[in-house]
C-alpha cells in the first residue's frame, strides 16, 4: 500500500480535480483505491456525488471502523464508455467536523497507524488536503510516502508551493528522527495553464529551471473541467474524445509510472 498526498497551501489550484481524477484512473487500471477527503470543505466528497458527512472525523476521533466510514464510488462516475473499471474506488467523506480532528488527536502517528489496518485491502490511499496548514497536515506528512504538488503558474500559487515545500522539509526532520524514509516528491503539476499569456510560460520555464523533470506537463485550462465537476463525473466519462480527457488520462498514466519509483 502506498499513501500519496496532494498538497498546496494555496486554494484554487486544482487539488481536488487532480485527486479525484487520479484516484479514478487508478481504479480504472485495476487498483483498489481509497480517496480520503481531508478538507473541511469536502469538495472531493461533493465532486464524487456523495453527501458530506463526518467519515474522516469518525475514523480518527470516534474510532469508527473503515467498514462504517468507507463509501464505494459508483463506477458510473468514472468509467470510460468503452472500458469498465477493473478495480474499485472508495471515499472517506468529509464535512466541517474534519477541522476538529487535530484538537482531538495528540499522536503524530495516528493517521499512519490507523491506515495500517487496510494495507492488505487497498493498493493506494490518496489524501486530498485543505489549503490551510494545520497539525492535521503534520499527521498526514508522517503517513505519506509521496507528494504531488498541483500549482498554477502564478505568483500566489507558486508562493503556496514554496511554503508547502518548506513545511514538508520540517516534517522530514521529524521523520528522520523517527527513522522514517524521506517523502518522495512524485511531481509538480502545473494546472489551468494558459500558454497565450506572458506570465504562465515564463513561470513554467522558471519552475522547470528550479525543479527539472519533477515538473510534469502542464494541464491547459479548459471549461469542461468545471462542467464535469458539477455533474459529478470524470472528464473522460462525459467527454471521452475531448482534449481535457486526453490531458486527464495522460495525468493518470504519468502518476502510475512515477508511483513505480516509490
Amino acid at each position: 500500500m502506498k499513501i500519496i498526498t496532494l498538497l498546496n497551501e494555496k486554494g484554487g489550484v486544482g487539488k481536488t480535480t487532480l485527486s479525484t481524477h487520479i484516484a479514478s484512473y487508478l481504479a480504472l487500471q485495476g487498483k483498489k483505491v481509497i480517496l480520503v477527503d481531508a478538507d473541511p470543505q469536502a469538495h472531493a466528497t461533493v465532486t464524487l456525488g456523495i453527501a458530506k458527512s463526518s467519515g474522516f472525523y469518525d475514523l480518527m476521533v470516534r474510532d469508527e471502523s473503515f467498514q462504517n466510514v468507507l463509501r464505494m464510488v459508483s463506477p458510473e462516475v468514472y468509467e470510460k464508455p468503452d472500458e469498465k473499471p477493473n478495480g474499485a474506488l472508495y471515499l472517506i467523506p468529509s464535512n466541517v467536523e474534519t477541522r476538529n480532528i487535530t484538537n482531538s488527536i495528540s499522536d503524530a502517528f495516528a493517521i499512519a497507524e490507523k491506515f495500517r489496518e487496510v494495507e492488505d485491502f487497498v493498493d493506494v490511499v490518496i489524501f486530498d488536503t485543505s489549503p490551510t496548514p494545520s497539525l492535521l497536515h503534520g499527521a498526514i506528512y508522517i503517513a505519506t510516502d509521496a507528494i504531488v504538488y498541483p500549482t498554477k503558474c502564478e505568483y500566489l500559487s507558486f508562493d503556496g508551493l514554496m511554503e508547502s515545500m518548506k513545511h514538508r522539509q520540517q516534517a522530514e526532520n521529524h521523520r528522520k528522527r523517527w527513522g522514517l524514509e524521506p517523502i518522495h516528491i512524485l511531481g509538480i503539476v502545473p494546472t489551468m495553464f494558459r500558454k497565450n499569456t506572458a506570465e504562465h510560460p515564463d513561470n513554467l520555464a522558471e519552475m522547470k529551471k528550479m525543479f527539472g523533470d519533477t515538473v510534469w506537463d502542464p494541464i491547459p485550462q479548459r471549461t469542461i473541467w468545471t462542467e464535469t465537476t458539477r455533474i459529478h463525473s470524470m472528464v473522460w466519462t462525459v467527454a471521452p474524445t475531448s482534449f481535457a480527457a486526453q490531458d486527464a488520462l495522460a495525468l493518470g498514466k504519468r502518476f502510475m509510472e512515477e508511483l513505480e519509483n516509490v
